[in-house]
């Protein structure tokens, strides 16, 4: 069964199986931050433009399945449609290089805000009353932050309600949840 344009890898058929592993360990070891294979070396199998969405596709494949933990069932349906020779290298692959790959995501998300933590401090105030109230009884959250953002250490300071203090809360441990299930 030839696959059809458009679904998922389909322009690797055009690829001779022997050389198979060694393009998608190459394009792997570029998805980790080493070199991509170079296109002088497949240029016999694709011209310029599809060489480019080879790439593109085997690269977005890899992370999508590794990014989502797909099983083994998920993937092998995506790759039906491939010749088994394909199908058989993408597999090795995957199983090999999974970690590799997973930590060049999380290094791909931890890239995103190169801002650190550096402290943080806080102080409780009781608000007795407000120039439109007379008796206002609120509590507030100030919050003081030393955040580390290109080596120089800025300072952010916030006053929260109560309600504001458990929407942040609440915000940092779905954002702790994210990265538990990333580790």
């Amino acid at each position: 069964m030839e696959p059809e344009e458009g679904t998922p890898l389909w322009r690797l058929q055009k690829l001779p199986a022997e050389l198979g592993l060694q393009l998608l360990h190459k394009i792997i070891d570029g998805i980790c931050g080493r070199t991509y294979p170079p296109y002088q070396d497949y240029q016999r199998v694709w011209d310029s433009t599809e060489w480019i969405h080879v790439l593109e596709d085997i690269t977005k494949f890899f992370k999508a399945v590794v990014g989502k933990n797909l099983s083994e069932e998920e993937i092998s349906q995506q790759l039906n449609q491939l010749n088994s020779f394909h199908q058989e290298a993408i597999m090795k692959c995957l199983k090999s290089r999974k970690d590799e790959i997973k930590q060049a995501l999380l290094e791909e998300i931890v890239g995103i805000s190169s801002a650190q933590l550096q402290d943080f401090d806080w102080q409780l105030k009781l608000a007795l009353s407000s120039d439109k109230i007379a008796t206002l009884q609120m509590p507030l959250l100030n919050l003081h932050l030393d955040v580390k953002e290109n080596g120089e250490v800025k300072p952010y300071s916030v006053e929260m309600s109560k309600e504001e203090l458990q929407n942040l809360i609440n915000s940092l441990e779905a954002a702790n949840k994210v990265v538990l299930q990333l580790k």
